[in-house]
């Protein structure tokens, strides 16, 4: 999937070690949702269908540019993740059986994600010269 990465600029071993990573977690994340919440474990009340557009749907909205590697989208959707982080230690909580097995997979991959994430943007955006500026350093502070 090198090909869809969209900068010119090559990567790093490190930094592509990272991307697989994210990717890795987010693509676990994308087919363990519906499986979960369709086949393996559907919910007893309500409507498994609301459920799948609420848990499925913020997975969506990081796609393209988690698949193309684009380093602010794998800095903005580590706050999307936040939201499997919570359901799945919820779920670990309270639940037993299936439903505790579901969550800890969730939480291996949103972990996966998170990290993956995480380190991407942060070595991609520097191989690109892209960062924040240290708070002594901002201009808007002087």
């Amino acid at each position: 999937m090198t090909w869809l990465i969209s900068s010119h600029i090559p990567l790093a071993a490190r930094t592509r070690r990272y991307l697989r990573l994210g990717q890795a977690g987010f693509l676990a994340l994308f087919l363990l949702i519906p499986a979960w919440v369709l086949w393996l474990d559907p919910p007893e009340l309500g409507s498994s269908r609301v459920l799948l557009a609420l848990l499925w749907g913020p997975l969506w909205l990081p796609m393209m540019g988690i698949l193309r590697g684009k380093a602010y989208t794998f800095a903005w959707a580590n706050f999307i993740v936040m939201i499997y982080f919570v359901h799945s230690l919820t779920h670990l909580w309270i639940s037993s059986g299936t439903t505790f097995y579901l969550a800890l997979a969730e939480l291996a991959a949103a972990c996966l994600m998170f990290a993956g994430c995480t380190y991407y943007a942060k070595y991609r955006g520097q191989e690109l010269g892209l960062k924040i500026p240290k708070l002594k350093d901002d201009p808007v502070r002087q």
